[in-house]
């Protein structure tokens, strides 16, 4: 193999564990979104389940995805894996509100928005857990 296709299949592994990581992101929020949901609403339980998702998927990722490049301080790289994570955040919950707000069925079925803002949001998460958050020292 040559140089190129072993960093290419190590990035493709790297995007494979950050989807698995992402799937298990989205069964906790989907799960904290449905334990509060009937207490803070729609969008009250989402900012509650999408720091419940951050947080568990930073600690899978710094376990498993990118634990090659684990800060010396976890507050420290937890700190910068949430403040980044607020711009995918941004458009996760941005598409959410928006399906919510305008699909009676999304509004039935809150789990449907989560899902496609989810997705929505994944891309710019990877880029900036992989280039910003565990770039190499």
């Amino acid at each position: 193999m040559s140089g190129i296709e072993i960093k290419l299949s190590q990035e493709i592994k790297k995007i494979l564990l950050f989807g698995f990581v992402g799937g298990f992101g989205f069964i906790v929020d989907s799960a904290v979104l449905y334990l509060f949901k009937s207490v803070l609403g729609l969008y009250g339980a989402r900012g509650v389940s999408f720091v419940a998702a951050v947080f568990a998927t930073w600690l899978l990722n710094r376990s498993i995805t990118f634990k090659e490049h684990r800060y010396n301080y976890w507050y420290q790289e937890f700190a910068y894996y949430f403040l980044y994570m607020i711009l995918g955040g941004f458009i996760n919950i941005g598409v959410y509100m928006f399906l919510v707000t305008i699909s009676i069925t999304v509004n039935q079925y809150p789990i449907i928005g989560v899902a496609i803002g989810s997705i929505a949001g994944m891309i710019v998460n990877y880029l900036s857990s992989r280039f910003l958050i565990f770039k190499k020292k």
